[in-house]
């Protein structure tokens, strides 16, 4: 089965197939960096890095692009309430939102453009509108005209009489409230760049397809973002860059959102969960396991205990490939994934059955090392390292936050813990199981399991 992805668009899967054999190109709606980031916002760079690993596995060359918005309405007002600096404001966060993707184990993005970088894209792809009819210049303001292009409201299935654009009180600029902005004239105190129609600040919407063709050309694969940006955001995009000529993406993908009592998490909501905060509670892994293991379109209802059920469920990956390292040595990451783990991430990205599919290696390994089977053992642990890390969750991966502190933390816990076993074993061979008895609930104590098998005593932390 090839891969098949739900587009937007057309509201169908399709086969993917991209528009150049054997690579892919991507961009990536990232953060308007006005807060610290929580879950619900990179909820997105999590689905989407799991698709480009999928992408990476299947053998494409892939180009990710994700763009950073650093000029908004809601990062200038913040700052100025703050008494701080726009750009430092911005600057401050996009770091907030840099540390968190990579605390949670996503690629880098082969570029990470920002919106004020890319003003000259942006007064050129004005200029391609108002000589096609799609724009007009009105007081140092540019409108997209909305009833110029017929196809509009069809990713969103808007009815163009019902369309609102949520941009505010219209002052008059505008020939038809359902049109949109694409530059803001100057305001005092606010940041502008000069362009033929004044000074000013670019639109959101203008941002993204400006910066997508500047780097994926007027035509790539996959354009992906949150649920909520189907509209306006991804209409207006969308409709921008068709009106000036440019077939843009060929499959627009969304994820839905984490949601807290019903309703999208949101900072106006007040119901947020930074990322910072959540770290402190569990490790970047289980973190990303919670985030990834539901299909990418399903809405997380957040709860404490979802997300410890989730932090169960990697312990139990985690535990069972440190149980096979220890007796059997490093096991090498399998080229292959099983035809079922390929089945499912190829049905539109399917993390849930892909998950199913490593937790029955788990079983299997775990039955083959009770059974003193090492082959058998070592080869699901290499299974479960090639679909763990397509997922971003290898626990022996070397690109692992959590790794090098682990192991080291783990082997010096090792060599204590084997002490006390070596004790343990001398006090049975001399029959004195008293002792023996003793030391083993010193060490279940202390957090840690010890089994008796046929080949030795080994041990586990007894909640992992």
């Amino acid at each position: 089965m090839s891969l098949r992805l739900l587009d937007s668009a057309t509201r169908e899967q399709r086969a993917f197939t991209p528009l150049r054999a054997g690579a892919v190109s991507m961009y990536v709606c990232g953060a308007t960096v006005q807060g610290p980031p929580h879950i619900g916002h990179v909820r997105s760079g999590l689905n989407y890095d799991v698709l480009r690993r999928w992408l990476a596995h299947s053998g494409y060359d892939v180009t990710l692009i994700r763009n950073v918005t650093d000029i908004d309405d809601k990062i200038l007002q913040k700052a100025a309430a703050a008494g701080r600096p726009w750009w430092e404001w911005a600057a401050t966060y996009e770091r907030a939102f840099g540390a968190a993707y990579e605390a949670l184990g996503c690629l880098p993005p082969s570029l990470e453009p920002r919106a004020t970088g890319h003003i000259t894209q942006m007064a050129e792809l004005i200029e391609r509108l108002i000589e096609r009819g799609h724009a007009y210049p009105a007081g140092g303001d540019v409108y997209f005209a909305v009833r110029t292009l017929p196809e509009y409201g069809t990713l969103s299935g808007q009815k163009v009489d019902d369309v609102h654009q949520g941009e505010g009180e219209n002052t008059g600029g505008k020939r038809d409230p359902l049109d949109f902005t694409l530059w803001k004239a100057a305001k005092p105190g606010e940041p502008s760049w000069p362009t033929p129609w004044g000074r000013g600040r670019p639109g959101w919407h203008l941002e993204c397809s400006a910066m997508a063709t500047a780097y994926l050309g007027p035509e790539f694969d996959i354009h992906g973002g949150g649920l909520d940006l189907v509209f306006p955001h991804h209409e207006n995009e969308r409709a921008q860059s068709h009106a000036a000529g440019d077939p843009f993406a060929r499959f627009w993908l969304h994820n839905a959102w984490v949601t807290m009592g019903g309703e999208k998490m949101s900072k106006s909501l007040g119901n947020t969960l930074q990322i910072e905060a959540l770290l402190g509670r569990v490790r970047p892994a289980e973190l990303r396991y919670y985030l990834v293991g539901p299909h990418y379109r399903s809405s997380i209802e957040y709860s404490d205990a979802a997300l410890d059920e989730a932090v169960a469920a990697y312990r139990r990956i985690e535990s069972f490939v440190h149980r096979v390292r220890e007796r059997h040595g490093l096991p090498e990451v399998s080229a292959q994934v099983p035809a079922e783990f390929a089945t499912a991430l190829d049905d539109d990205l399917g993390t849930p059955g892909g998950l199913s599919v490593i937790h029955k290696l788990i079983r299997e390994g775990n039955t083959a090392l009770d059974a003193a089977d090492a082959a058998g053992a070592s080869r699901a642990a290499s299974c479960v390292r090639a679909t763990t890390g397509v997922l971003g969750l290898d626990p022996l991966a070397a690109g692992d936050a959590d790794t090098g502190a682990a192991d080291a933390a783990r082997q010096a816990l090792g060599t204590l813990v084997e002490s006390l076993l070596e004790r343990r074993r001398a006090a049975r061979g001399e029959r004195d199981f008293a002792t023996a008895d003793r030391l083993r609930d010193e060490l279940l104590t202390a957090g840690i399991a010890v089994e008796d098998a046929a080949d030795g005593s080994t041990w586990t932390l007894k909640d992992a």
